[in-house]
């Protein structure tokens, strides 16, 4: 390369952080103390004329003490230029963009299944959250439920689609208090902002009016940088609604009062439309920051700090400050180390894993297996996988799976146990209830001539054999509803299934029109082909005309007795708002005991 071109390329060279330069005037004085250093180390120094040392010291030590300068001097002006970013070429990157993250706040007291909004409030702000959920353009979002206190349904995350998995099982029963404490509502949101690292945000209030309190909430979340909106539910006529203890109270729509709460927390206030209007209006349906819309997509060129080169020959000249050898092992040890990729220990391969989870990580992963294996319908296996879980969760789970699998007492004895870790399981008390039932049912005439020996599994201390099992071991349990309750399964993963309790089940007030009308024509289809059954068997045929061979010993009462019997079995509701309504008790007993259920 020419003299020329080696200039144009030194000029090419950018400094990223030249501020560091000024480190290098320190060199002089590095130099001047090393070689005072030296001096004084030297006691002949001391005791012999200056000018006779040249004659009586050897001339070696002092010439390597000349080179460990020369090698100090050299590293720290290579340290000095790697922190100064010395960079010679253009990369793109993305422009930063900022976007608000969003806290959605629910009302859920018992005045949301007021009839103002048919079917009721709730069902319409289900309905407007949904729209949000799927139609907003990015940023973080998490969800709060309050009514006599507020409590995080959702943290924030950039998947919309996981917060809208909650939408269904939102309803007063999951609340462990009644009321409409908007205040806490709202702190809790600016809660949650904080410790997410934000410094500004959005908390949308879905409620029907503001009091004092919650006005002065919004104003303390808009001092911190977080602006508070309302949307308003309800009418101003308003409707009457059955309160939890029994009376009945008028819930209005008090718009003047969520406008001076959107005022006090710098937001703003609209009403609940039919369309997306209302969002529009907020808008939250727009995550973009303010001046970020315009550099959407765009990319920019700025330099690459190249600084980290000058780290390869810094570390060589380290070598040097070790002692006589030590440079050469410590090159070996570096060349005899396996030079492999570092993997994460939840996708790291085989048995690796393992060695770096924790018990509960391990027990959470069994619990996740399990379950995907009841919902493939691979019963044994997920009762094999939740035999290893010494849990109240782990043996009902796995009491479903062995019910499923046909293996009645086995199921049992799971249920036992779950009982005796958790006394007064209600799901487990209810689905023991119904295997005892399903086991009671007279089997089939030649059910048992054609029954065919089961093995137990190994390690499967519950398994007895088959003379144990009166009803047909070959024949999963007819209950349906999906993947079993756990309390250790991702809230992610689809609702559980639990038992039809009455405890279980939800006033009429609750149950949406769709489900009643759907669930009403299933009843209607199910009767239908009982009734279409019970002809065919005094016929003699089958659903085909088919000539079938007559059971005389299974009366048509029978008959319709067993299939009733199947059918409700099948029937196992799911309820999305067990695991919500356990969370939230859970907590708020925790805060009473902490203080006065304060949001701390």
């Amino acid at each position: 390369m020419s003299p020329a071109g080696v200039i144009d390329a030194v000029g090419a060279i950018q400094l990223l952080r030249p501020q560091w330069l000024w480190a290098l005037l320190a060199i002089p004085v590095l130099a001047w103390l090393w070689r005072e250093r030296q001096r004084r180390a030297s006691v002949w120094r001391e005791a012999v004329d200056p000018h006779l040392l040249p004659h009586l010291l050897e001339s070696g030590p002092e010439a390597r003490g000349r080179l460990a300068l020369a090698v100090g001097l050299l590293g720290y002006l290579l340290a000095v230029l790697a922190l100064a970013g010395p960079s010679w070429r253009h990369v793109e990157q993305p422009l930063w963009q900022t976007r608000t993250p969003l806290v959605i706040a629910l009302d859920l007291s018992s005045a949301t299944l007021a009839g103002d909004l048919p079917p009721t409030r709730l069902a319409q702000a289900r309905a407007k959250l949904a729209t949000l959920l799927r139609e907003r353009d990015g940023g973080q979002i998490a969800m709060v439920a309050y009514a006599g206190d507020a409590f995080t349904v959702a943290p924030l995350t950039d998947d919309a689609a996981n917060v809208a998995l909650f939408l269904d099982a939102l309803h007063p029963q999951v609340m462990p208090v009644d009321g409409q404490r908007s205040d806490r509502a709202i702190a809790w949101s600016a809660k949650l902002l904080r410790q997410a690292g934000f410094e500004q945000g959005e908390v949308l209030l879905l409620t029907d009016h503001a009091d004092t309190a919650a006005r002065d909430a919004a104003a303390a979340a808009q001092r911190t940088g977080f602006h508070v909106s309302v949307l308003g539910l309800g009418i101003e006529a308003g409707a009457p609604y059955l309160q939890p203890h029994g009376g009945v109270a008028t819930a209005r729509l008090e718009a003047d009062t969520l406008r001076d709460l959107a005022r006090a927390g710098g937001g703003r206030y609209a009403a609940l439309a039919g369309d997306d209007s209302d969002l529009r209006a907020l808008g939250v349906l727009d995550a973009q920051g303010a001046g970020a819309v315009a550099n959407q997509g765009e990319r920019a060129r700025t330099w690459q700090d190249e600084g980290y080169w000058l780290l390869l020959p810094l570390m060589l000249l380290a070598l040097l400050a070790f002692r006589r050898g030590s440079a050469v092992a410590v090159l070996l040890v570096c060349l005899w180390l396996p030079w492999q990729p570092a993997t994460a220990a939840g996708v790291m391969p085989g048995p690796a894993a393992a060695l770096w989870r924790r018990p509960d990580q391990a027990a959470h992963q069994r619990m996740q297996q399990a379950a995907e294996a009841y919902r493939q319908g691979d019963f044994a296996h997920a009762a094999q996988l939740y035999q290893g879980l010494d849990s109240a969760d782990g043996h009902y789970n796995r009491g479903n799976a062995l019910a499923r699998a046909g293996r009645y007492p086995q199921a049992i004895a799971a249920y036992d146990r779950a009982l005796q870790h958790q006394p007064g399981m209600a799901d487990a008390i209810a689905n023991r209830a119904a295997v005892e039932a399903a086991m009671k049912r007279k089997p089939p005439p030649g059910a048992k001539d054609s029954q065919q020996p089961r093995s137990c599994e190994p390690g499967d201390e519950d398994c007895h054999g088959p003379s144990d099992d009166p009803g047909d071991p070959d024949k999963p349990m007819p209950t349906d509803g999906g993947p079993p309750q756990s309390g250790e399964i991702d809230p992610k993963q689809p609702p559980s299934a639990q038992a039809d309790t009455p405890a279980n089940r939800q006033p009429p007030e609750s149950v949406k029109p769709a489900d009643a009308q759907a669930q009403q024509q299933a009843d209607a289809a199910q009767r239908e082909r009982m009734r279409r059954a019970l002809e065919q068997a005094k016929a003699g045929a089958d659903e085909d005309g088919e000539e079938i061979e007559a059971e005389p010993r299974e009366t048509p009462a029978e008959r319709e007795r067993r299939i009733a019997n199947e059918a409700w079995l099948r029937r196992v509701p799911d309820d999305p708002g067990g695991l919500l309504r356990e969370k939230f008790r859970i907590e708020h007993e925790r805060r009473q005991l902490r203080g006065g259920g304060d949001l701390k």
